[in-house]
C-alpha cells in the first residue's frame, strides 16, 4: 500500500514560502511512481518534474548571470550544472524536509526511499514544477533564487564536471559532440548498479559505472579525460 508518513503540509508549505491555491499540485508533485496505480500513469510526479527541471534551470541560469556579470559561457555553464545536479538538489529537499512527505510504496519506503538521492531530487523538482503550475515562474523562482543562492559559496571550488570538460575539449577538437549510450544494468531495483559508455568520434570508447545513469556518464567521461591526458589524475573530483 502506498505510504505516507503523518505530517503537516501546511509545514511545508511554509518552508518553501508558497501557500497553493490548489493543493492537490502539491500532492500529485510528492507522489512518487512506485504509490500510483498502474492503470493511471499521469497520477504521479514525473510530468511536474519534467517541468520543475525547465523551471530549475532557467531561474539558476537567471541568478548565476545576476551575480557574476563578468563570467564567461564557460563557466556559467558549468555552474550551472553544479547547481542543477541531482546531489544539489536533494540537497535542497533535505532542506525542506522532502523525504518526509513523499507518498511512495510501502517496498519502497522500506528500502530507504525517503533518503535515496535520487527520489529526492526528482521530488525537490516536481515541486517546483507544482509551484510554476499554481502561480508561475516567479513564485517559482523566487524559491529557487532564496534557496539555492546558499550554494553560490561552492562554486568557487566545484571542479568542472567530467561531462562538460568532455564536451569542450570535443569541441575545442572541432569533433562532434560525445554520445553517452547505458550498456549494462545490474543489481536490485532498489539500489542498480549503472555503466554507460561515451563515444568520440575518431576515439576509443570508454566504461564507467555509477549509482545512477548520471554518475556512470561522468565516470565514463572521467576515464576518457584521464586517458586523453585532459584531466590530471590528482585533480578534484
Amino acid at each position: 500500500m502506498p505510504k505516507r508518513r503523518t505530517t503537516d503540509l501546511g509545514q511545508l508549505c511554509n518552508r518553501l514560502g508558497h501557500s497553493f491555491a490548489k493543493s492537490a499540485r502539491l500532492k500529485l508533485a510528492l507522489t512518487h511512481a512506485s504509490a500510483r496505480a498502474d492503470s493511471k500513469p499521469n497520477e504521479d510526479n514525473e510530468r511536474l518534474e519534467f517541468l520543475g527541471d525547465r523551471v530549475l534551470g532557467l531561474a539558476v541560469a537567471e541568478l548565476l548571470t545576476e551575480r557574476f556579470p563578468n563570467a564567461s559561457e564557460g563557466e556559467l555553464a558549468r555552474w550551472l550544472n553544479h547547481l542543477v545536479r541531482t546531489e544539489t538538489c536533494a540537497q535542497v529537499a533535505q532542506s525542506w524536509s522532502l523525504g518526509e512527505y513523499i507518498l511512495m510504496s510501502g517496498g519502497e519506503a522500506g528500502s530507504g526511499g525517503r533518503r535515496k538521492t535520487t527520489i529526492l531530487a526528482n521530488t525537490c523538482e516536481a515541486v517546483l514544477g507544482a509551484i510554476f503550475a499554481d502561480a508561475g515562474y516567479e513564485a517559482a523562482r523566487d524559491v529557487v533564487i532564496r534557496d539555492w543562492a546558499p550554494h553560490l559559496e561552492d562554486l568557487e571550488v566545484a571542479a568542472p564536471d567530467a561531462k562538460s570538460v568532455l564536451q569542450e575539449w570535443a569541441q575545442g577538437k572541432k569533433l562532434p559532440l560525445p554520445l553517452y549510450l547505458e550498456v549494462g544494468r545490474e543489481g536490485p531495483d532498489h539500489a542498480p548498479r549503472f555503466t554507460a559508455e561515451v563515444r568520440v568520434e575518431g576515439l576509443a570508447p570508454e566504461q564507467g559505472q555509477g549509482d545512477n545513469k548520471r554518475q556512470a556518464e561522468q565516470a565514463a567521461a572521467l576515464a576518457m579525460l584521464l586517458r586523453e591526458g585532459v584531466w590530471s589524475a590528482t585533480a578534484d573530483d
